[in-house]
């Protein structure tokens, strides 16, 4: 059953790459990019996913959309199943779902300007007439965006990189979509242009009732856009909860350590806080470890911790995870 309130719900999604080797390319083992992950976002809110690079937070955003075949698992979107969809349903669907690639280097053609950048999926979509009404409503979002008119006419390679991400935000934008994945959608930009763009987001959020997947590693912009806040680690949610419960009493030794390291603004504050260091590298999807998979890097790991995989546990009111210690194992 979906809760009418939810304009997405992730159910027990598996993101599997296969490792191939030899002459006939056989399968030899699998990525577990995305093992087993489920998550709701209701309509007009945010859902923050942090947690470090190669811990399958981009893979989770894109296999959502089926910009990548999930292995299994499910994609509710307003009552109905993505994976389910014919190549002309997800066509239509891709109006109401859209992303904003973290690169805007790769994700953008050096051979159009962005006027057709933007533009092009209105007219593939039907959304304009002609090229005089295209136009003007192209202007007008790059104008939201930040850009100026002049600009229309002007190539990626014409732009710097905060710029060109304003242009990826535009393109974005242009279909009026319902939900939107942002995959470290200002990482690319200066700390000035990052509020403006986080307010951007944010007004845009009111005005249209948009639902984000706002990925990123930068815990302070999470915290500033983000109503909900998972914790991603080595291809699963390791704890979910609002980002009051999530950065103010954190219950997962990892994301304690995440907001640890995390920098802080007000040197008055620095001596306040324990340092708490991380050791050793994320271990490979390929094979992760048995039981707990942060065990290996986590100071409170026992032998439990080695053998056994913790469940989520509910600790406060729509507050979860997942670990021995928070289980009252040990």
């Amino acid at each position: 059953m979906t809760n009418s309130e939810n304009l997405l719900e992730v159910r027990n999604l598996k993101k599997h790459f296969p490792i191939k080797k030899g002459a006939l390319r056989r399968v030899v083992g699998h990525v577990k990019a995305v093992d087993d992950i489920s998550f709701n976002i209701r309509k007009g809110e945010t859902l923050g996913l942090v947690g470090e690079s190669g811990c399958g937070k981009t893979t989770a955003g894109r296999t959502i959309l089926k910009l990548h075949e999930p292995t299994s698992g499910e994609a509710i979107f307003n009552g109905e199943n993505v994976y389910d969809k014919s190549r002309s349903e997800l066509k239509s669907l891709r109006t109401k779902m859209q992303i904003i690639f973290q690169d805007p280097y790769s994700s953008l053609n050096p051979r159009l300007p962005v006027f057709e950048l933007v533009g092009e999926a209105l007219r593939e979509h039907g959304f304009v007439k002609n090229n005089r009404e295209m136009q003007e409503k192209v202007i007008e979002i790059i104008e939201k965006c930040g850009l100026t008119r002049e600009q229309a006419t002007r190539y990626p390679h014409q732009f710097s990189g905060g710029q060109r991400q304003r242009i990826c935000i535009a393109r974005a934008l242009a279909l009026n979509p319902e939900f939107i994945v942002c995959d470290e959608a200002v990482s690319a930009l200066d700390v000035s242009i990052q509020s403006q763009i986080i307010n951007l987001l944010k007004d845009l959020q009111d005005e249209m009732g948009l639902s984000y997947l706002f990925i990123s590693h930068d815990l302070s912009v999470v915290k500033l856009i983000s109503d909900e806040v998972g914790v991603m680690y080595l291809g699963r949610i390791v704890e979910m909860g609002s980002k009051q419960q999530i950065f103010s009493n954190p219950r997962h030794p990892y994301t304690e350590v995440l907001l640890a390291a995390a920098p802080l603004y007000d040197p008055r504050n620095r001596a306040r806080r324990e340092r708490k260091l991380l050791e050793g590298d994320i271990p490979s999807p390929a094979n992760p470890p048995s039981g707990c998979r942060f065990h290996t890097r986590c100071i409170y790991a026992q032998d439990v911790c080695k053998e056994h995989a913790p469940e989520y546990r509910e600790i406060d009111t729509g507050h979860f995870a997942m670990c021995h210690k928070v289980n009252g194992v040990f």
